[in-house]
């Protein structure tokens, strides 16, 4: 069974994510290809749970027209962004929201792109499910959405982006469940590039009509995560955390 490092959630600018991301993946490669050399190595994967402060993120396969402020508007409203790596279209990151990058080695685990991707939903979906709410997959758009409901304007929400990439069958970036993040934020882009009337996005606090810590979601996510990934967690340390980051 795969062995998971679980790192502390931590409030982290989007760039130290990402730097901390490509560090830990490029370990994870080298351990890779060290064991296919014959050397005894043991794989270390990692999963990072991150909030971020107010930043918009584009996807290599999305529109900057997407983005609905100018450069000026950004600086003013104190939000960063971000061309990335991933794919998908934009999205926004903030405070109130639980973002969790897993850094997998697939080859110990499972090489298939589109099963990856619908474990990450079945771990938002379980997780949803522990507070009472229904989170749905929808065949037309990757992410969790919550189950239509036409007494609602918009009846279908959006709780939770996704977008990977990976090198090497090795995984970067990840999932973003929104808690209980600012949702005008998203008012300024076209998320993730869907402009459908019908569609909005919502929060786990505004479905549940209370406020949500983080603290409360992760413990359940990190259960399910391991549930559904079927591997071994262990806990890292803080310091070990932070000194990892300093070496970036």
């Amino acid at each position: 069974m795969p062995a998971v490092h679980l790192h502390p959630l931590t409030h982290l600018p989007y760039q130290q994510a990402w730097d901390l991301q490509t560090q830990l993946h490029q370990e994870v490669v080298a351990r890779k290809l060290a064991a296919r050399r014959g050397e005894a190595v043991t794989q270390h994967h990692h999963l990072l749970f991150v909030e971020h402060p107010p930043v918009y993120t584009l996807g290599k396969s999305g529109s900057v027209d997407h983005l609905l402020l100018t450069e000026a508007q950004l600086a003013q409203q104190g939000i960063a962004f971000h061309r990335i790596n991933r794919g998908g279209d934009i999205t926004y990151h903030g405070p109130g929201q639980l973002v969790a990058y897993p850094i997998f080695d697939l080859d110990e685990f499972f090489n298939d792109v589109h099963r990856y991707v619908r474990s990450l939903e079945e771990v938002v979906i379980r997780t949803l499910a522990d507070f009472g709410l229904v989170g749905q997959r929808d065949p037309g758009y990757t992410g969790v959405w919550l189950a239509g409901d036409p007494a609602r304007r918009p009846p279908r929400r959006k709780i939770c982006a996704i977008g990977v990439h990976l090198s090497r069958w090795t995984t970067m970036h990840g999932l973003a469940l929104n808690v209980r993040p600012n949702l005008s934020h998203f008012n300024h882009i076209v998320p993730c590039g869907i402009a459908e009337a019908d569609r909005a996005v919502t929060s786990m606090s505004v479905e549940l009509g209370r406020p949500l810590e983080l603290t409360e979601v992760l413990p359940r996510m990190e259960r399910h995560f391991a549930e559904v990934f079927t591997f071994t967690p262990t806990k890292v340390a803080a310091t070990e955390h932070l000194k990892s980051r300093t070496n970036l």
